[in-house]
Formats: structure tokens, C-alpha cells, sequence
């Protein structure tokens, strides 16, 4: 199959988490020729001529979407499966429309509080004024990789009606929209699922080991957990795999909730779903994270190896649902 590995433009000078995505498509390209398939980059902008013309010139049977940003902000990263379904081709991961709305994390609150999926309070700047008390955390909206996510995104103490302030203080300081959410004091679990012919199977839960964090340090995975390999907590957060058997109950539970959000997002591919659960032992929805990372260090491809699959087989699923009919 002729298959085109479309993902976002970038440049020497990108950071680290923009610059990942060479990293991911990479590892498709391999994955891809093991398979038999022949693939083709092609960087995307936001000048979508260049990319119409090249996709209507070499028209591929396939589209393997690893687009994450456009034009620098992540906001925009749901027109790159936009301009495919204008092309009428099948692509990889979840469509368009739920992308961008799992990309906005207040929206996919939103859409979770509605269907009574537990999710932990939160407040935005353009809505009526609402208190948040602490502690909270302070996330932009749109982007991924954590970005700005650091110790003092975490608001300790405080008037709780001072929340939208402290808001849009962070969102000056981060130059990106952002919002406040009440932060959860407990455990981090996050749900890998890939698409199958049955349906979405979720992959071994993840958690995140927080144990050398010393005592007031904020339990969280920022930025530089992900991107810095001299920090602390670049060190101190691996993940971990291996749940004790009282913890049982408690991963049924995060497994049912990721395949009700799959299910409720009409989410395709691969997704992931990263929760917090609290000191009392109730699970919370963070983010739902679709078309996740794939390279070879990232939490996707540590829950494939948890579960003995190949990249390369999760690869070749990831196909078989783009090829397979909408439900």
C-alpha cells in the first residue's frame, strides 16, 4: 500500500517536544517497510497548496496523520484531517471534528461533565465569574507536552474568587489561553487503547511513580518530566506497571471509564486517557489525549511492550481502523 506520513513542519531551532514528531515518524516509516508498505513524508503548514498538490499528485492509498501543531499552535492541528476529508482518502486516528474538540481540554470537561463522567471542577476566564479554591492548577487549553506546566502552575493557597486572575496572569506569562483546575492530591494512572476489530482494547495501565518527589513538591508531570533530561523530575517519574492485587477493583474501574470515553468521543486508532485518583480512592478524568505520541520512548509504546505487542502490529491496527467503515 502507498501510504503518506503527513506531520507538522519543523525547524532546527523547534524545541524538543516540536521536534518529537520526527522522532514518531521515524518509527512509522520503519514500522511501515517491516510491513511491506511503501511511505513517503510530507511536512505539512499551514500553506495547505503545497500540501493539496503533492496529495492530489501522488494521490496515496493511505494517510498516516502525525500532524500535532499547525502555524505553532496545536489548536490548529485538527485541519490537517480537515484538508484529507475534503480529499475524500482514509487517515489514521481520530477524526477531525473529535480531535479538535479533545484538544480543547475545558470543552472535553465539558463534554464529560455532561455525560456524568467524573472530571475534577475547573474554571475559564470567558465564562460568568466562578471560584476555584485551591490548591488548583493552572493548564493551557490547547496545547500539549505539558507545556508551561511547572511548579508554580500549581496554586496552593489563596481566595478561591481570585481564581480567573491568577488565570489570566498564567496565560500572559505562557502567551496561550488557559484555565484552572482543581488539583487532585493523590495517584496518576494513564489508559493506553488501540483500535481492534472488536473495539478499542486497553492496554496495561500505566502509573506514574512519584515517590522521590520530597514532601510539598507538587505530583506532577510538567515539562520538564518530559523534556528535560538534567531536571529532577525527568528522573523521578517513570512509570510503573506492576499493580498490587488490592489495586484490582480500582484498574477495572480507570479500564471501563477509558473505553466510555473512547466510546463518547468516537475516538479511532489510538488514544490515551490520563486520570488522577484521589486520597479516598475515586478516580477523575484529566485529559483524553487522542493520536498520542508513538515514539519509541513515550508511554504509548511502554504500554505496547507492557502487553507484548510489536510496534509494527500496532502499527498494522492502526491502519486496519483507518481503512474500516465509521460506526
Amino acid at each position: 500500500m502507498k501510504i503518506a506520513i503527513l506531520h507538522n513542519a519543523v525547524a532546527d531551532t523547534d524545541s524538543p517536544s516540536d521536534r518529537d514528531v520526527l522522532v514518531q515518524v521515524a518509527a512509522v516509516e520503519a514500522a511501515l517497510r517491516t510491513l511491506g508498505h511503501q511511505s513517503r513524508r510530507l511536512p505539512c503548514t499551514l500553506n495547505f497548496e503545497l500540501a493539496l498538490e503533492s496529495l492530489q499528485a501522488d494521490r496515496p492509498e493511505l494517510i498516516f496523520n502525525l500532524v500535532e501543531s499547525l502555524g505553532g499552535s496545536d489548536r490548529l492541528a485538527h485541519l490537517a484531517g480537515v484538508l484529507i476529508e475534503d480529499l475524500d482518502l482514509p487517515y489514521t486516528g481520530t477524526p477531525a471534528a473529535a480531535l479538535h474538540l479533545t484538544n480543547n481540554k475545558p470543552l472535553t470537561k465539558a463534554r464529560l461533565r455532561e455525560a456524568g463522567l467524573p472530571t475534577a471542577d475547573w474554571a475559564v476566564t470567558d465564562g460568568p465569574p466562578a471560584a476555584l479554591d485551591p490548591p488548583y492548577i493552572i493548564k493551557a487549553i490547547w496545547e500539549h507536552a505539558s507545556l508551561g506546566l511547572d511548579d508554580h502552575a500549581v496554586i496552593t493557597a489563596g481566595d478561591g474568587a481570585l481564581v480567573q486572575g491568577q488565570i489570566a496572569s498564567r496565560s500572559r506569562q505562557l502567551g496561550q489561553l488557559c484555565f484552572a483546575e482543581r488539583y487532585i492530591d493523590g495517584r496518576e494512572f494513564n489508559l493506553s487503547l488501540i483500535a481492534t476489530g472488536n473495539g478499542p482494547c486497553v492496554l496495561p495501565p500505566a502509573e506514574i511513580d512519584f515517590s522521590k518527589f520530597p514532601a510539598g513538591k507538587p505530583k506532577i508531570v510538567g515539562y520538564a518530566a518530559k523534556w528535560n533530561e538534567a531536571a529532577f523530575e525527568f528522573e523521578n517519574t517513570p512509570r510503573k506497571f506492576d499493580h498490587a492485587a488490592a489495586d484490582t477493583p480500582l484498574v477495572d474501574w480507570l479500564r471501563a471509564l477509558a473505553v466510555e470515553c473512547w466510546d463518547l468521543f468516537g475516538l479511532r486508532g489510538y488514544a490515551r486517557v490520563d486520570f488522577r485518583v484521589d486520597r479516598q480512592g475515586q478516580p477523575w478524568i484529566l485529559e483524553l489525549n487522542a493520536n498520542p505520541c508513538l515514539s519509541p520512548d513515550a508511554g504509548f509504546a511502554a504500554a505496547l511492550a507492557q502487553a507484548n505487542v510489536p510496534l509494527e502490529r500496532a502499527i498494522a491496527w492502526i491502519i486496519d481502523d483507518a481503512l474500516r467503515p465509521a460506526r
